[in-house]
């Protein structure tokens, strides 16, 4: 059975460097594990979305529970799915600040990412349009 599960959490470490070795560790224990997704980074937030297995997604989300590198993980989304959306991608990545101001106001108050101030459907929407307009960086 598949599922797609849509977490936010804060980054302990906000530097590029930390940033890059949490989406590295994601792809190579992703491709192990069957587990596909995007990462959605802005200002020290991450709002990830991970599908597979449902017993690998959830100890997926176990293991990014505890991880040290994250702090004030929130839950935001969970469903069983038919197929995946992301499947192309190990991890995907994209960097709000990259990304058109006023698609972030579309779906919030401010020109930012805050997952912890929106629903988990507005959060999913939103995750929909940036991968519609092409706001995907890397994807391997």
């Amino acid at each position: 059975m598949l599922v797609r599960l849509l977490y936010a959490s804060r980054a302990v470490d906000n530097t590029q460097p930390a940033v890059q070795a949490i989406l590295d560790s994601a792809r190579r224990h992703n491709q192990d594990s069957g587990v596909t997704g995007v990462l959605v980074y802005g200002g020290g937030v991450f709002m990830q979305a991970i599908e597979g297995g449902r017993q690998a997604v959830s100890d997926l989300y176990g293991t990014i529970s505890r991880d040290p590198r994250h702090k004030d993980v929130a839950l935001l989304h969970y469903e069983e799915i038919v197929e995946r959306r992301f499947g192309s991608w190990t991890m995907g990545l994209v960097d709000v600040s990259r990304v058109n101001a006023s698609v972030l106001l579309k779906y919030s108050e401010r020109a930012v990412l805050d997952p912890y101030a929106v629903s988990g459907k507005v959060s999913m929407a939103l995750l929909e349009e940036l991968i519609a307009t092409a706001s995907i960086l890397s994807h391997t």
